[in-house]
């Protein structure tokens, strides 16, 4: 059987290291990653080996030549442009159509059985069988669920926290028939894990899993790349470490010379012909590669330092790499999570502050102290995105710098020359850093579409029928006036996937942003009638039938915020009899807390009450939201408003209308709608995956039981002001007080609670709740949500940006939401502790 090494990879998250060479020749213990993949083959018997390679492949060819030196037979085969990992093989097909084959990564550190691997795949003749693993963090990595007997049932690439359902993963080795190529395109950008295998599993093929006991780390970041050699040299991984063993724990290569008085703390690794001089310190799992020279007096500590290297007296190095030919100098300090390109000078006393990047052949000058540095810098962030956008204090974690690097990330994931919008709330934080953004979006040729101070719904819609790719929003953060939300919206004016935060989130972490050249830079306009043609638009999609009719008086709360803009035009064009309390923009009082907030919805009760008016409503600062008060002035909580809306909708609406709802909302909604002959699509939490199903054909309402309500005749995101319009029609024309419509409709008794999880727990905490599920229903939708016999159900979802945990219950009755809840919670908790390494004891059972 021949093996397919995939060596093409670039390695983007890994640079300045892999800025160039490819990340297969990274140095893993002072030899590439790629050469210990190859004696792992070799040991299991695997002598012909096609590698493919795209990225500096003249690089890896040169290296390993035709394999005789490792005893092995290598071929190439080069790809033109990137073709994924299934492509990339498929580019090979040609060496590889007479037999099973192996395919492997070159830039993963493992020691997997591969032998058993192979006899997995034989014995259960699949067409695919995928080599698994368990991981702490199952977020970057392709998750796996398989029956009993290996049989892959549900493959998912990369998911968000909702989608993780078991911590065993996908380790990209694979055993395969040549009949797999049929179902790949040739010449084709196509991915294993992403395309072919769920293809495959949809076809109903034979794809098998085997769950591999031995050590496997995917070398993806800084700090996994520091973590290996750690692993490597405590003997947590069965590779061969070059160099003699000359106490235990302390390797020393060829023709080194290491100074008596040098003081060597092991586990250390030194390279060929590497000098250290008396007084010099190597701590825990240093690496030196060959050819380093240590001074007297320097320290180092978990310091990943690569060929050719200097490092002058007393320079203290902890928890970094430095890059090969890289020189360190007198004094000069290089600190945690740092990273050092090729070729480098850092002058005396010079310190480079964590998580700093510098890349190759720059020169820090003497006593410089970087911490953001001038050419390029990494924040070390994992996720820029929260639940609101981009979030933070007020020129504290948001400060008009951290913006234009932002905005400059964002730009470069367009193509020049594309347009975005840009809006803002009355706030002046908003105000300056709204004009940060302009101008970064600007200088890296976007041109700008200003929209000023607007409601975030009339951003949306611009955004949305504009031929804009995108557009950036910026609102003081609901509740907390000392921090600002930057809301990034697509082209249909929905916040952005997570696939595009990724690439924000990438772009921003490799601070490598596109800039125009002086005959680039873009132009800003602002549109004409703005608001007008968002009122006039809303009015043509709004059902207003009955409303002159009906005589309906309503008092509406413009809150001081974006809303009062477009509400004195919207009303006027109505037909309403309308009584506005607030309806001037206050660019100081921009949020409120939530005491405030009651308040304000209590006079607003007392208002509607004394007016006789048939319901009130408050609208957020930017319009998103609304909150509803009935006729007889008291507040209908928003889970409440949520019911009623949806049961007025689809009383209207009848058989066949669809309404597009959170997994987290109560089951009281099937009820509601049923009754009417329409449906719910259940969507996940995700604000942009709800805003696509709202888009979908027969889709009439979507909302999200906090106060944001969609009406896709209009728009398919939150649009507190076209919810008001179509509440007025549907009010009008139903003739019964909201009050009587909410008594109508069931109590719900939806119960909710978060646990702290710590990151690296959270894959096993969704494995033993699905363990947990035994034989009851288990929905994915978003998170795991288990149904019992009775209909009550738990629902466990992993926050996305927060170690916490998040369970909600509904039963017939708060008792039994209650036990329910606190049952799966008892488990989550339970399951955290043993993660933790506290007394163990098996995980009582829930239900």
């Amino acid at each position: 059987m021949r093996a397919v090494v995939m060596a093409g990879g670039e390695g983007t998250r890994l640079r300045p290291m892999t800025a160039n060479q490819p990340k297969p020749l990274l140095p893993v213990a002072n030899r590439p990653i790629m050469e210990h993949v190859l004696r792992l083959l070799r040991r299991h018997g695997f002598d012909e080996t096609v590698v493919t390679v795209q990225f500096l492949a003249s690089l890896v060819r040169t290296y390993f030549g035709d394999g005789d030196e490792l005893g092995m037979h290598l071929s190439y085969a080069t790809e033109e442009a990137p073709l994924g990992t299934a492509g990339s093989v498929k580019n090979a097909e040609a060496a590889l159509r007479d037999d099973s084959f192996l395919v492997i990564s070159g830039d993963a550190l493992t020691d997997i059985d591969l032998s058993g691997l192979v006899a997995a795949h034989r014995q259960h003749g699949a067409l695919v069988t995928v080599c698994l693993t368990r991981v702490p963090d199952p977020l970057e990595f392709g998750i796996v669920i398989a029956d009993e007997d290996g049989r892959v049932e549900r493959f998912l690439e990369k998911p968000t926290w909702g989608q993780v359902f078991t911590d065993t993963v996908n380790t990209g080795i694979y055993v395969m028939e040549p009949e797999v190529f049929a179902h790949v395109p040739a010449g084709e950008v196509a991915d294993w894990a992403g395309d072919v295998i769920p293809a495959l599993l949809a076809a109903g093929a034979p794809v098998h899993g085997y769950v591999a006991d031995g050590y496997w780390e995917d070398v993806g970041t800084h700090e996994s790349y520091v973590r290996v050699q750690a692993d490597v040299l405590n003997r947590q991984v069965e590779v061969e470490i070059h160099g003699f063993e000359v106490s235990p724990g302390v390797w020393i290569g060829d023709g080194a010379e290491v100074d008596p008085d040098a003081r060597i703390t092991g586990p250390v690794l030194i390279g060929d012909f590497a000098q250290v001089e008396g007084g010099a310190e190597l701590r825990e799992y240093t690496v030196l590669g060959d050819n380093v020279v240590v001074r007297s007096g320097a320290f180092l500590h978990r310091a990943v330092v690569h060929d050719n290297a200097f490092v002058g007296p007393h320079a203290n190095l902890r928890g970094c790499v430095i890059g090969k030919s890289t020189d360190v100098m007198r004094g000069a300090r290089v600190d945690e999570g740092a990273v050092i390109g090729d070729e480098c000078v850092i002058e005396e006393e010079a310190l480079v502050h964590d998580g700093v990047k510098v890349y190759p052949f720059k020169t820090i000058e003497a006593g410089a102290v970087v911490n953001t540095s001038v050419i390029w810098e990494s924040r070390g962030s994992n996720a820029l995105f929260g639940p609101r956008g981009v979030s933070g204090l007020v020129n504290v974690e948001i400060t008009p710098e951290y913006v234009v690097r932002l905005a400059s990330a964002y730009a470069t994931t367009l193509k020049k020359g594309t347009v975005v919008t840009t809006s803002r709330d009355a706030s002046r934080a908003a105000r300056a850093f709204k004009r940060a953004v302009i101008a970064a979006l600007t200088s890296s040729a976007i041109d700008v579409v200003d929209l000023e101070v607007v409601p975030l719904p009339v951003a949306r819609y611009e955004t949305g029928r504009s031929a804009a790719a995108g557009g950036v929003a910026l609102r003081t953060t609901p509740g907390d006036p000392q921090s600002i939300d930057i809301v990034f919206l697509d082209e249909t004016g929905a916040e952005v996937s997570r696939a595009v935060q990724r690439r924000i989130e990438r772009t921003f972490s490799r601070q490598e942003f596109r800039r125009a050249f002086p005959g680039e830079i873009a132009e800003l306009s602002f549109p004409p009638r703005l608001l007008d043609t968002y009122a006039q638009d809303l009015l043509a999609a709004t059902d207003t039938r009955g409303v002159a009719e009906a005589g309906l008086k309503v008092v509406v709360d413009a809150a001081g915020g974006a809303a009062a803009l477009v509400l004195p035009t919207l009303l006027g064009r109505l037909g309403v009899d309308v009584l506005t309390v607030n309806n001037r923009l206050d660019d100081v009082i921009t949020t409120e807390s939530l005491a405030a907030h009651m308040q304000a919805v209590h006079r607003l009760g007392e208002l509607v009450s004394s007016s006789r008016a048939a319901f009130g409503v408050r609208f957020d600062h930017v319009g998103e939201r609304l909150t509803l008060v009935d006729e007889r002035g008291q507040l209908v909580h928003d889970d409440r408003a949520l019911l009623v809306l949806l049961d007025l909708v689809a009383a209207e609406r009848g058989r066949g209308a669809t309404m597009a709802l959170p997994v987290t909302t109560t089951r009281v909604a099937e009820r509601v709608t049923s009754y009417h002959g329409a449906h719910v699509r259940w969507t996940s939490t995700s604000p942009h995956e709800l805003a696509e199903e709202a888009g979908k054909p027969g889709v009439v309402f979507a909302g999200d039981g906090r106060g944001g309500f969609a009406f896709p005749a209009f728009g398919t995101a939150f649009d507190g002001i076209a919810a008001f319009a179509s509440l007025v029609g549907l009010v009008a024309r139903t003739q019964l007080a909201l009050s009587e419509i909410d008594a109508r409709i069931p109590a719900a008794h939806v119960l909710r609670r978060s646990v702290p999880t710590p990151w690296a727990a959270k894959g096993t905490v969704m494995r033993t709740v699905l363990e947990q599920a035994a034989d009851r229903e288990v929905d994915t939708t978003d998170g795991l949500r288990v149904v019992e016999p009775d209909g009550s159900w738990a629902l466990v979802l992993p926050d996305p940006t927060q170690a916490i945990t998040h369970l909600w219950a509904e039963g017939p009755d708060a008792v039994r939401a209650g036990s329910l809840l606190t049952a799966w919670a008892a488990l989550v908790e339970d399951t955290v502790a043993r993660a933790d390494g506290d007394p163990a004891q098996a995980p009582a059972g829930a239900g």
